[in-house]
């Protein structure tokens, strides 16, 4: 077999892997993931692997492999990524979202940030170290998911309810949005480790009233009985709830910045952390965001019912308290049902797998410190911590100052520096080592 170079391979990996389309909407229309599939089971089966293509739903594909690693009686690693993307506006970027091109340095697409970006680098690690003939220490399972934009439902969700078999052994498992470094100064930088997410709870709001006359008087209007709950749950100030997680970051990274931490004030810290501010702001506080308002079919008919839709977000530990208030916002005459409900999690930063990703950081990069912190969205973790296992957000990236990789999330002109590939191939090839 021919050797393989992972830093030479992973930004050509990552391109194709941008120019298949495989945009999840949300509402099962799309191209699904059965042509990013085919192309990661291919260039695994060209390391001698047997990789499983297994679809949830017509072309929703999920690829599964078991790498063996030295010794098969240890427990088993996790490396899972997920080949959906959310949609875009070709007519917002600089270059088309779906080219895969390389300029500037950097691999633009959509997908480069979110995340075809680790999934290239999982296979290039994986790629280089079977043509090298050298196995991991304890056996590695790679999944590739579909559907993770959309919850997992046709993915991860889907594996772990009817393909459990296949993650047997599994206890430990590492992902995406995690593992980029934010600088501190030309020397130090912070890699930002997620070792907790929030729980998701997207609901449909339902205010029902009389139906009548534009003109006419009506107290049960079901359109201002929406509105003004809306209203109150819109503009609630959520109290702060310092969660374990959360804390360390701000300890660690205050002693960092050399800026002081105030646990009674956290805001404050926060406040100082520049464009991390609005990422990290969200973790300290459950959250709920109005996000669709659909009501009535001609201007003077009050309808009957009134919809409404909210994105809540809440801390690991806090869903009852998130769900008590949120009653209490919408007072009697508003109901809610979920459209998505998914669980939270959190985990404690220590143990051989945390010191396997901080040190391969260190040996990459000596002005590394690993951080751990809280995700305010939510990965395919979710789903497969179900099936016990503990996991990081981990997809390591050496990231130029003055580039806003977390502003670049579901966002226009998202792409990924092919140098910051390159370390993060150099990076997970040490981690396998000592995982």
């Amino acid at each position: 077999m021919t050797t393989l170079k992972g830093e030479d391979e992973v930004a050509g990996l990552c391109r194709d892997l941008i120019r298949i389309d495989s945009t999840n909407a949300g509402d099962n229309s799309g191209p699904g993931e059965r042509a990013a599939a085919e192309y990661v089971a291919e260039k695994l089966a060209e390391v001698g692997l047997e990789p499983r293509i297994l679809e949830s739903d017509s072309r929703r594909a999920n690829v599964v492999v078991r790498v063996e690693g030295e010794d098969p009686s240890r427990e088993a690693l996790l490396l899972h990524g997920h080949l959906d993307v959310v949609p875009f506006d070709a007519d917002d970027w600089t270059l088309h979202p779906l080219s895969g091109e390389v300029a500037d340095g950097c691999v633009w697409g959509r997908g480069a940030v979110d995340m075809k970006n680790m999934d290239a680098m999982i296979l290039a690690v994986v790629r280089q170290r079977l043509s090298e003939g050298r196995r991991p220490p304890r056996d590695v399972v790679l999944a590739f998911t579909a559907d993770e934009e959309a919850g997992g439902t046709y993915g991860a969700q889907w594996l772990a309810a009817e393909h459990k078999d296949l993650f047997e052994g599994c206890t430990e498992a590492i992902g995406e949005v995690g593992g980029f470094s934010v600088s501190i100064d030309d020397a130090r930088r912070l890699y930002l480790i997620e070792a907790a997410e929030k729980g998701i709870a997207w609901m449909r709001l339902t205010a029902t009233g009389r139906a009548g006359h534009g003109s006419m008087l009506n107290a049960e209007n079901a359109v201002t009985e929406l509105a003004e709950a809306v209203g109150r749950v819109g503009r609630y100030q959520w109290p702060v709830r310092l969660t374990r997680t959360v804390e360390n970051f701000l300890t660690e990274t205050s002693r960092a910045l050399g800026i002081d931490f105030d646990p009674d004030d956290p805001e404050a810290t926060v406040a100082k952390l520049g464009p991390l501010a609005r990422m990290i702001g969200a973790t300290l506080r459950n959250t709920a965001n109005p996000t669709m308002l659909q009501a009535g079919y001609k201007a003077n008919v009050i309808p009957q019912t009134a919809t409404a839709h909210v994105d809540g977000r809440f801390l690991p530990g806090y869903e009852e308290e998130f769900f008590q208030t949120l009653d209490e916002l919408l007072g009697p005459n508003v109901t809610r049902e979920f459209v998505y409900h998914d669980i939270a999690l959190e985990t404690g930063f220590d143990g051989s797998l945390v010191r396997a990703m901080a040190d391969a950081l260190v040996a990459e990069d000596p002005g590394a410190l690993a951080v751990p912190y809280t995700l305010s969205g939510g990965t395919d973790l979710k789903a497969f911590s179900t099936l016990g296992m503990r996991g990081f957000g981990f997809a390591p990236l050496k990231l130029p100052a003055d580039l806003d990789f977390s502003g670049m999330f579901h966002g226009v002109d998202e792409r990924v520096p092919v140098d910051s590939l390159q370390f993060g191939v150099r990076v997970l090839d040490r981690f396998l080592d000592a995982c």
